[in-house]
C-alpha cells in the first residue's frame, strides 16, 4: 500500500465514521444552522460530494455541470459512495501511469497538476470533516468520533474494534 493509497483509504473511511454517527440524528440536527463553515452538517456533506464529483469531472475533462441529483439526505451516503469510487479509480490510474505531475485545465481555465488535486481533494475533506466533529461536539448528542489516520491504520490492520 502506497501513500496515495492510505490517503485515499484514510479519506474514505473517515467521511464514512462521519456518516455513521450522524445516521440516528434527526432531519433538524442535520440542517441545524451554526457559525461553522457551510453552517450545518448536511449542507458540508454536501459540499464534500459535490466538491469529489467536480474535480473528478475536471480531471477527466468531461462535463463538470452534472445533473441535479437530489441533495436529500437518504441520497448523501449513496453519491459520496459514487463519487468516491470513481474518484479513486481515476487516481490509481493517474499514479499506475506515472502521471501525477501531468496536467489538466480546470474549469477556470487554469493549468493544474493532477497531484494536486489528488491532493487537494482529501485534504480539502479533511478540513471539512473537522468542522462537522465541531458541529456534532455543539449538537451535544453523545461521543464524537476520532479517524485520525493513525487509528484508521489501526482499523485497517485489524487491532481496533
Amino acid at each position: 500500500m502506497d501513500l496515495l493509497e492510505r490517503l485515499l483509504g484514510h479519506d474514505r473511511w473517515a467521511t464514512n465514521v462521519l456518516f455513521d454517527t450522524c445516521a440516528p440524528l434527526t432531519d433538524e440536527q442535520l440542517g441545524q444552522q451554526f457559525d461553522i463553515g457551510l453552517e450545518s452538517i448536511h449542507g458540508t456533506f454536501g459540499h464534500i460530494i459535490g466538491n469529489i464529483e467536480f474535480w473528478t469531472d475536471s480531471m477527466q475533462e468531461t462535463e463538470v455541470d452534472r445533473p441535479d441529483e437530489s441533495r436529500a439526505r437518504a441520497n448523501l451516503r449513496s453519491r459520496f459512495d459514487r463519487a468516491y469510487d470513481e474518484f479513486e479509480r481515476f487516481a490509481i490510474a493517474i499514479r499506475d501511469k506515472n502521471r501525477i505531475d501531468d496536467t489538466f485545465t480546470d474549469a477556470w481555465g487554469y493549468p493544474q497538476t493532477f497531484g494536486a488535486i489528488l491532493l487537494h481533494l482529501p485534504l480539502h475533506n479533511e478540513g471539512h470533516r473537522t468542522e462537522i466533529l465541531r458541529m456534532l461536539s455543539r449538537l451535544e448528542v453523545g461521543s464524537v468520533p476520532e479517524i485520525d489516520h493513525a487509528l484508521w491504520d489501526f482499523h485497517r490492520r485489524g487491532l481496533a474494534d
